[in-house]
């Protein structure tokens, strides 16, 4: 596995718990994770998150997989303007028609330009990757962000408007040869 950080690079930030029945760090991630190519459901996991700052008015939650043979990862989910009195979310939260997301949020084109939770289907040959889902406690309860812009663009402005981060990563170790 691959130690490379690309939070490491950004200003420091306070962090709260966040926890999921289906995923733990550094553990494998289920089938039901996995893009259907890959056998899998691309289904989001359920998170649940705790300790937050007071001063939180709303949540983003993204999912992104540094491993990816780009040089600029790739972005899985990327979910904002989830309500401040919302710390959780139910497993496939990221599906396609967002039905099991809370009023008011907002879930972004992902790599493959879809808006949902798209689930790990590394290409071969290139070793076990780490998918970071991190929730962000931000500092506004609504981020003005344009119509369908990448979710780089929002890690941009979650530079700016992010209290704290947690964080869990589990791994893929399903690898095609």
């Amino acid at each position: 596995m691959l130690d490379y950080d690309p939070y490491a690079l950004l200003k420091p930030l306070p962090s709260f718990e966040v926890t999921s029945a289906e995923i733990t760090d550094e553990a494998p991630i289920p089938r039901s994770m996995y893009a259907p190519d890959w056998g899998g459901e691309s289904r989001s996991p359920a998170l649940e998150w705790s300790g937050f700052p007071p001063a939180t008015k709303s949540f983003a939650v993204t999912c992104f997989d540094p491993d990816a043979p780009t040089g600029t990862g790739f972005w899985h989910w990327a979910v904002y303007n989830i309500p401040a009195s919302v710390t959780s979310l139910p497993g496939d939260a990221g599906s396609a028609d967002g039905r099991l997301l809370p009023e008011g949020a907002i879930t972004l084109p992902n790599e493959y330009r879809q808006t949902q939770f798209e689930g790990a289907g590394p290409p071969e040959g290139t070793g076990v990757h780490r998918y970071l889902f991190l929730v962000h406690a931000v500092d506004v309860p609504e981020l003005d962000l344009p119509d369908r812009c990448t979710p780089t663009v929002l890690a941009f402005h979650l530079h700016y408007h992010s209290l704290a981060r947690a964080r869990v990563v589990p791994v893929g170790t399903y690898e095609r040869s």
